[in-house]
């Protein structure tokens, strides 16, 4: 049997892309996250920054040819409250310094009265952020462009920014672990229907090739045609190849029936002793030959059978018995005496009355090939709890030293029996019978002296 080659795993193979996802839908969603609440701080820092020039803005009067400025408390304080941070002003009228820091930086953007300006810089070694507020101011009989600037330094921003990169990350880490769990819920959802579709044709018997019928997505559909498919192109070859065993068997069959019944007529009219001996040995080839072709044919018939069974209730001892009567001539011919003992109160069996009287008829060609003259052959019928034994006992050469797993094999043979004409499907027969009914077979050397007990169980009806 040819090895599968696997080439990774189709659930992991999913999984981990459905992980990569959402790793990168995490890392996407911490940066979106994190520059969404850093543009709404400084857009807050810039609000505040506004509010407090304008507050310093309309503080800013004109009397007598002069600019008088009263920075309200309000104005500043307002900044000083988000954190403990530095905060600068400056006012100019047409860029002369009124009052404030007088070194501190104005926007480099072009001022238009009224429309606050904001920038970025470096001043007295910390990142500050500026706001311009211009207008315009009447002062005597001219009109100066009064500009106020404000200016705060970045540490509580980049504090906020902190918290909400710390944040970020954890609502990322959080959307990555369940994202995965989700991920492992799908996977798993998914190859459901693959896995019922495999445990489906795993439960099926060696026999059956019958198509699958399922429930099955979409996707698998192609994959469910062409097993079905396949399955019936094999059932019809074989069907094709045990059609051509049983045909040939039946051949073979009909010149051995010949060969044995002229081999009879001449028997009785020879009075040597020894050419009677020699057509006994050719009466006995024959049948032989003839069992084998027959084992041929069971064996076709039980490949075709075992699907579907023509169940009814038995009586074992009663099938048992039947099938003693029709070996028996065979028995005769080697003076072998096969009794049969059992309780008439044994439970019946519910099982293919045509494939068990096989499977004990090939269990008593058996014990007659491989019996000595003059012995005896039981066969025991015995209730054991919730099944029906047959116990097949013989005096013959026994199962020898080799492998006992290798006899019931298609043509398996011990090695103690290689002089004996036979085929070796008769225990082959009786196994796949016994597993097409539920039971099992069992093979042990005899209790009492040299020989093979074979045993067969049934459940109960």
């Amino acid at each position: 049997m040819t090895a599968v080659r696997t080439r990774g795993s189709l659930r992991r193979r999913l999984l981990l892309q459905l992980l990569l996802v959402a790793a990168i839908l995490s890392v996407a969603l911490y940066f979106t996250v994190r520059a969404l609440a850093q543009q709404a701080a400084e857009i807050t820092q810039d609000n505040i920054l506004i509010a407090s020039a304008t507050a310093i803005s309309e503080a800013v009067r004109a009397e007598r040819g002069q600019i008088l400025v009263d920075v309200p408390y309000s104005a500043l304080s307002m900044l000083g409250s988000i954190a403990e941070e530095r905060v600068f002003y400056r006012i100019t009228a047409d860029d002369l310094t009124v009052t404030g820091y007088d070194d501190l930086p104005a926007p480099s953007a072009t001022f238009d009265a009224g429309n606050p300006v904001f920038a970025t810089a470096i001043y007295r070694e910390d990142e500050v952020r500026i706001a311009a507020l211009p207008r315009r101011l009447t002062v005597g009989d001219e009109t100066v462009i009064l500009t106020v600037l404000v200016a705060q330094t970045r540490l509580g921003l980049a504090a906020v920014s902190l918290q909400i990169s710390i944040a970020a990350a954890a609502a990322g880490i959080g959307f990555f672990v369940l994202s995965g769990a989700l991920s492992w819920f799908a996977t798993n959802n998914a190859m459901r229907p693959l896995n019922r579709l495999a445990q489906s044709v795993a439960r099926r018997g060696p026999q059956d090739l019958s198509p699958v019928e399922t429930s099955a997505p979409t996707e698998l559909v192609p994959l469910l045609q062409s097993l079905n498919t396949f399955m019936g192109r094999l059932s019809a070859s074989l069907a094709r190849t045990e059609d051509f065993i049983a045909e040939a068997a039946h051949h073979v069959r009909t010149p051995l029936a010949t060969v044995r019944t002229q081999s009879e007529i001449a028997m009785r009219s020879v009075r040597k002793p020894e050419n009677k001996q020699i057509l006994r040995e050719v009466i006995r080839a024959a049948d032989e030959s003839s069992r084998s072709a027959g084992q041929l044919l069971d064996h076709a018939m039980v490949a075709l059978r075992s699907d579907n069974l023509e169940k009814e209730r038995l009586n074992v001892k009663e099938l048992a018995q039947d099938v003693i009567r029709s070996i028996s001539p065979t028995a005769d011919l080697k003076d072998i005496r096969i009794t049969c003992s059992g309780s008439d109160t044994i439970g019946s069996v519910e099982g293919d009355p045509i494939l068990l009287q096989n499977a004990l008829r090939n269990l008593l060609d058996n014990a007659v090939k491989y019996s000595p003259e003059d012995s005896v052959i039981k066969v025991e019928i015995l209730q054991s709890g919730s099944s029906v034994r047959v116990d097949v006992i013989d005096e013959g050469r026994g199962l020898g030293d080799g492998d006992r797993k290798h006899l019931t094999e298609r043509f398996g043979r011990g090695d103690n029996v290689r002089d004996i004409i036979g085929s070796g499907l008769g225990l082959t027969i009786v196994e796949e019978v016994m597993r097409a009914h539920g039971g099992t077979l069992e093979l042990s050397d005899n209790p009492e002296k040299r020989g093979t007990c074979a045993s067969i169980s049934l459940p109960l009806a």
